[in-house]
C-alpha cells in the first residue's frame, strides 16, 4: 500500500516509510534554502531571466544534497528538558533522570570518593573520551570514560595544583609544587619545566601547541610543545592569581585578578590586548563561551556577569557566587559555590540566561571544578572528596566530527590526525582579538609626510630642471644677457614658491600646537596666571 505525495500526482507514489524520509528532508530543506526565490514572471529581459533560472535551480540542488547530507551523517538532535503547565525545569533532580535513561546513559552518572587525597581537579581530551584528574595530595589518574576503566595511576608525592591534557590522550602535563611535569599515558616522567617556576594553572592552546601558565608571582610562560622552545615569558604586574582561560575561538589567554580586572593576553605582546574592568572586588572565575563572543566572570561581591566581547560591554548580571564556571558545546552555563552547582541556559537565543538545572552535593563537599564533557549531556564536578559526574540534557554537541574529534578512533587514526595538525599548527603570531582579519586586505595607509630634507632635495631637482631650459632669441634690444637672467630668475621664483608656501604652512601648524600644549599644560583655572610671552 502506497501514500500520495501532496503534490497530487498519481503516478508518483511511495511506500509510506520513503514519504516519512521525504517529508523529514523537506523539513530540512527549509533551513538550507537562501530565502524566498526570486520572480522570474516580472522580468522582461529574457537573458537575465535564463540565468536567474539556472542560479535558482542550482541552489535548490545544493540545499537539498545539504539536507540529505544532515538526515544521513547527522542522525542525532539535541534537546533540553521540557516541562508541562507550571513545572519547572530546575525542579528536576537526577534522581528523576535515571529513571527515565537508557542503561548506556546511565553509567555517565556516578561519584567517586576518595577523601584522602582531595579536592580534585580533571580535565578532558577533545573527543570527551578520556578524563585526566589530578588529587591536590599528588594522585594523577587517566580514566576512559566509555568503559569506566583506569588506564593509569600515580602518586607523585607532592601538591597539584592543576593537570591538563596535550594534544591528544597519550600525554598530560601537570602543575606540581615547585615546577610543572609531563607525563605519557603510562605515568612516565618525560619532561621538567622549571622554567615556569609554580605554577598556579595551566592551559594548552591545541591549534598552536603552546602550553601557558601562571606561576604564584603573577609571571605567564607560553612553551611550544612540539620544538620545547619558551615563546614568551611575560611579567602580568596585577599580582598572584589563579583564575586562567583560553578562549577557543581565537587563543587568547584571560587572567582575572584581585583587583576585579580582567587581562587578555597574547605570546608575542608584553601589554595586554585588553584590561577591563569587571567587578568591584578579586575575580573568583571566568568562563568563555564556544562561540568566543561571550564571557563570563564571577567575583566576590556575589554576582556573576555575563559580558559581549565585541563591545566589551555587560549584557547580563545573575546575582549568586560561583568558585568556577564553565560553558558547554551547546551554551549552558555550569556555575559551582560550595556544595551545590547551578546551570544557567539562554534557551530563548536571546542573551538572557535563566535558570536551568540545579545539583546539590552532600553537605560539606566544596566543589573546586565543574567541566562539561565534550559530545555528552554530562557534566563532570571536582571537589574536595573526589569527583562526580551529572547527567545535563542537551548541554554536549549531538554529532561528532571524526575529522575534529572521534571518540572511536583507532591508534592508526590517531597517529594521521597528530601528523595532520602539526602540519596545520599555527604560529603565535595568528594569535589576536578577531582573527578574521587574517587573510583580509591590508588597509591603504596614508601618505607619511616628507621629511625637511626630502622636501629640499625634491626643490633642487625642480630648480636644476628649469636651468636648462633655453630661452627664445627675441628681437634687437630685447635679447640682452641681463633680461635673460632676470627672466631665468623670475623662472626658478616660480618653481620654489610652492616648496616654500608648503613649508610655512607647516611652520605655522606646529607653532599653533605648541601654543595649544603650552596652553593645556596648566589646569583651565591656573592657565589665567601664565606668563604670556610678549608680541613683537
Amino acid at each position: 500500500m502506497g501514500v500520495k505525495q501532496d503534490n497530487g500526482d498519481p503516478e508518483k507514489i511511495l511506500p509510506p516509510i520513503e514519504q516519512d524520509l521525504s517529508n523529514e528532508i523537506d523539513a530540512k530543506l527549509r533551513k538550507y534554502l537562501r530565502g524566498e526565490g526570486a520572480n522570474l514572471e516580472v522580468l522582461k529581459d529574457k537573458k537575465l531571466k535564463g540565468q536567474l533560472s539556472v542560479r535558482e535551480e542550482l541552489y535548490g540542488i545544493s540545499a537539498k544534497a545539504a539536507a540529505k547530507a544532515e538526515e544521513w551523517l547527522m542522525p542525532s538532535e539535541g534537546g533540553y528538558l521540557e516541562v508541562e503547565g507550571i513545572e519547572k525545569p530546575w525542579r528536576i533532580n537526577q534522581l528523576s533522570i535515571t529513571s527515565e535513561i537508557n542503561l548506556s546513559s546511565l553509567k555517565n552518572q556516578h561519584d567517586i570518593i576518595i577523601p584522602d587525597l582531595g579536592p580534585y581537579t580533571l580535565d578532558f581530551n577533545s573527543s570527551g573520551r578520556y578524563m585526566a584528574v589530578a588529587g591536590r595530595r599528588g594522585h594523577l589518574a587517566v580514566v576512559d570514560m566509555k568503559n569506566m576503566s583506569l588506564i593509569k595511576e600515580i602518586q607523585v608525592r607532592e601538591t597539584v595544583h592543576d593537570i591538563v591534557f596535550l594534544h591528544n590522550e597519550l600525554f598530560f602535563a601537570a602543575a606540581q609544587k615547585k615546577y610543572p611535569y609531563i607525563y605519557n599515558r603510562d605515568g612516565i616522567e618525560l619532561h621538567c619545566l622549571k622554567e615556569h617556576g609554580s605554577v598556579l594553572r595551566l592551559q594548552f592552546l591545541k591549534n598552536h601547541f603552546l602550553l601557558a601558565s601562571i606561576n604564584k608571582f603573577g609571571q605567564l610562560h607560553y612553551q611550544d610543545v612540539t620544538m620545547g622552545e619558551m615563546i614568551g615569558n611575560i611579567r602580568t604586574g596585577l599580582g598572584r592569581t589563579d583564575v586562567m582561560q583560553v578562549n577557543p575561538f581565537n587563543g587568547v589567554v584571560g587572567l582575572g585578578h584581585s583587583g576585579g580586572t580582567v587581562s587578555m593576553w597574547k605570546p608575542t605582546s608584553a601589554v595586554p590586548l585588553v584590561k577591563m574592568l569587571c567587578h568591584p572586588g578579586p575575580v573568583s572565575a571566568m568562563a568563555f563561551h564556544p562561540n568566543g563572543h561571550i564571557m563570563a566572570t564571577s567575583g566576590k561581591e556575589r554576582k556573576i556577569k555575563i559580558w559581549d566581547l565585541r563591545k566589551f560591554e555587560v549584557l547580563q548580571t545573575i546575582p549568586g557566587h560561583a568558585k568556577a564556571l564553565d560553558f558547554s558545546q551547546k551554551g549552558l552555563l555550569a556555575a559551582g559555590n560550595g556544595s551545590f552547582v547551578q546551570i544557567f541556559g539562554d534557551l530563548s537565543e536571546s542573551q538572557n540566561y535563566s535558570r536551568y538545572m540545579g545539583h546539590s552535593m552532600v553537605k560539606g563537599y566544596q566543589i573546586g571544578k565543574v567541566l562539561f564533557r565534550p559530545y555528552e549531556d554530562v557534566l563532570a564536578l571536582g571537589h574536595s572528596m573526589g569527583w562526580s559526574s551529572i547527567l545535563i540534557p542537551g548541554s554536549g554537541e549531538p554529532n561528532f566530527d571524526t575529522w575534529v574529534a572521534n571518540p572511536y578512533e583507532t591508534s592508526k587514526q590517531r597517529r594521521e590526525k597528530e601528523v595532520r595538525s602539526l602540519l596545520d599548527k599555527l604560529p603565535p603570531e595568528t594569535i589576536m582579538l578577531n582573527p578574521s582579519k587574517i587573510g583580509t586586505m591590508r588597509p591603504v595607509k596614508k601618505k607619511e609626510k616628507q621629511s625637511k630634507q626630502e622636501i629640499e632635495a625634491e626643490m633642487e631637482a625642480a630648480v636644476e630642471a628649469v636651468k636648462d631650459i633655453a630661452f627664445k632669441n627675441k628681437t634687437k634690444g630685447r635679447n640682452k644677457a641681463s633680461k635673460k637672467a632676470k627672466k631665468k630668475k623670475e623662472v626658478i621664483e616660480r618653481v620654489k614658491r610652492p616648496f616654500l608656501d608648503k613649508e610655512m604652512k607647516d611652520d605655522e601648524k606646529l607653532a599653533k600646537k605648541q601654543k595649544i600644549s603650552e596652553e593645556n599644560a596648566l589646569p583651565m583655572a591656573l592657565q589665567r596666571f601664565a606668563s604670556k610671552k610678549p608680541t613683537a
